[in-house]
């Protein structure tokens, strides 16, 4: 058990670290995107003992506190995968308090009134509530003038991909474009103006969370070319140092494009 002394010795050390980092920082190194792949939220509330319900309420908290330290540094989207296609299946008694976790973390994001909020994802997979709560904090964060935030729920890259080709052939039918001019005609742009992401820049930067060192269908697409930052923490745990390291480590990059 830390003493009173020893604790605030060592907030002293963190704050001394913390401010170094951010003096490190160059601005015109900041990644205009960042995605992240929130994890182990279940593996945190194990770890102390608690419901796997409250360890999804303390990732929920630490969604807010990231996009504050996004905004602090001049990033202008941020994509988070909060549930994924294959989190459905899960048991009810674990999904359910999870999607009213979800609501109330999205309804909070919008009552803040400083980031422009859209859905991307299955929604017709998802149950109503959910759904609807999603696409009113779209429409009631439209005009905002702040960063854009992707709050990705019943996502999953390879149904995006298959809903970006569905949503593509059935605009060219709509425009009597038979199939075989389409097959000589269609190309990676095409596909590009179909995704749930469509008109914003891919993300320069993919954080992951709990110590897992894959992207487990994120942002197929669009991470072609991202770079990939893994990190040990559990989300709950997930520090600011963290995320000034995750910059500090992007900006030190010679970014290659598949070069």
């Amino acid at each position: 058990m830390r003493t009173p002394g020893k604790q605030k010795l060592r907030d002293a050390v963190y704050g001394l670290y913390e401010r170094r980092l951010i003096r490190s920082l160059s601005l015109d190194r900041i990644p205009r995107h960042i995605g992240v792949i929130i994890d182990g939220n279940r593996r945190w509330a194990r770890a102390v003992g608690d419901p796997v319900s409250r360890g999804h309420e303390a990732g929920a908290n630490k969604i807010v506190e990231f996009l504050d330290w996004c905004d602090d540094v001049g990033v202008k989207v941020v994509t988070v995968w909060m549930l994924s296609t294959d989190n459905l299946s899960r048991p009810a008694d674990e999904l359910e308090p999870l999607l009213r976790i979800i609501e109330q973390t999205v309804d909070e994001l919008t009552a803040i009134g400083r980031w422009r909020i859209h859905p991307v994802g299955a929604l017709d997979l998802l149950p109503g509530a959910t759904a609807e709560t999603l696409k009113a904090a779209e429409t009631a964060t439209h005009g905002v003038d702040g960063m854009l935030v992707n709050v990705a729920v019943g996502y999953g890259g390879r149904r995006e991909l298959a809903d970006a080709v569905r949503s593509l052939l059935h605009e060219e039918a709509a425009q009597g474009i038979s199939i075989e001019e389409l097959a000589e005609r269609v190309d990676v742009e095409h596909i590009a103006r179909h995704l749930y992401t469509k008109g914003q820049p891919d993300p320069d930067l993919v954080i992951r969370t709990s110590g897992e060192q894959r992207l487990g269908g994120f942002l197929l697409w669009q991470s072609a070319l991202s770079e990939f930052y893994f990190c040990e923490a559990l989300w709950p745990d997930f520090r600011h140092v963290d995320f000034l390291r995750a910059i500090r480590s992007y900006a030190q990059r010679e970014r290659r494009f598949g070069t």
